[in-house]
């Protein structure tokens, strides 16, 4: 895996299982400028693929989580292509079809790209406090990058009041809405995470990486189209070495190799 010490908008740890990415820009309230954008992507490029992290967890520097793009530079710049690392889209699919579990940790503000950055994580936990919000539209612009994304999370009509009036809401309101799966007092927050942590020490890493392929396999597609594919996967992973170690562990109850305890 690629060195991430010179890493200049994010801090990055590896622990066990999981990967720790901070968003570190706390005098902009991690608001996310070009670089930013670009590292992301290349973390999780380099991630990709490694059966040794089961879990990334995404959190922001300082008990903000991200104020969303950075408007100085955006009011200044036209937004890079999508051939380049630091498009806000290539960024959001790199996190969206991670081979790991992906769990955001919101606190603070998660607003506009921040909250397309909580929507394409597989797992979101929010403090009761966190304030949401897609506030484009009082910019005089959209959040165009991270429509899609906002739509399969919640559905086209709370998206289109949410974007529309750039209201704010709170964690708990942001579980009501699906944007999150846990609301919860901030200083339980960590307590969630590691909860959710514990579960995905359950689980086989490639199985995790091939339900996470299964899952954007099938969205949106008839299930005539998609029932050979699932089929070939089922009967692939079946004769792998981990299915067989985990079906032999539950019929001699006990656990799979990979469970591992923090």
């Amino acid at each position: 895996m690629t060195s991430f010490d010179a890493l200049e908008t994010l801090s990055f740890t590896l622990d066990d299982m999981t990967a720790y990415i901070t968003l570190n820009r706390p005098e902009a309230k991690n608001a996310m400028n070009f670089k930013m954008v670009e590292e992301i992507t290349k973390v999780f490029g380099s991630l990709h693929g490694n059966r040794d992290v089961r879990a990334v967890v995404i959190s922001g520097a300082e008990g903000t989580f991200c104020a969303g793009g950075d408007i100085k530079e955006m009011r200044d710049n036209t937004v890079p292509d999508h051939m380049q690392a630091h498009n806000l889209d290539t960024m959001l699919r790199a996190v969206n079809q991670a081979s790991q579990v992906v769990i955001a940790r919101v606190e603070g503000a998660a607003l506009g790209g921040g909250l397309g950055l909580v929507c394409v994580s597989d797992i979101a936990i929010a403090a009761d406090n966190a304030k949401f919000g897609l506030p484009e539209v009082r910019l005089g612009i959209a959040p165009a990058f991270i429509s899609p994304y906002v739509v399969q999370r919640i559905g086209f009509t709370r998206a289109r009041e949410l974007m529309l009036t750039g209201r704010r809401f709170n964690g708990k309101e942001a579980q009501q809405y699906g944007i999150v799966h846990v609301s919860c007092p901030s200083d339980e927050l960590q307590h969630c995470i590691e909860v959710e942590l514990d579960e995905v020490r359950q689980a086989a890493p490639g199985a995790i990486a091939a339900v996470k392929e299964l899952l954007f396999e099938i969205a949106d597609k008839p299930t005539s189209e998609t029932v050979a594919y699932r089929a070939e996967l089922l009967n692939t992973l079946r004769l792998g070495e981990e299915a067989q170690e985990g079906l032999s562990a539950f019929v001699e109850k006990r656990q799979a190799k990979w469970v591992t305890h923090d």
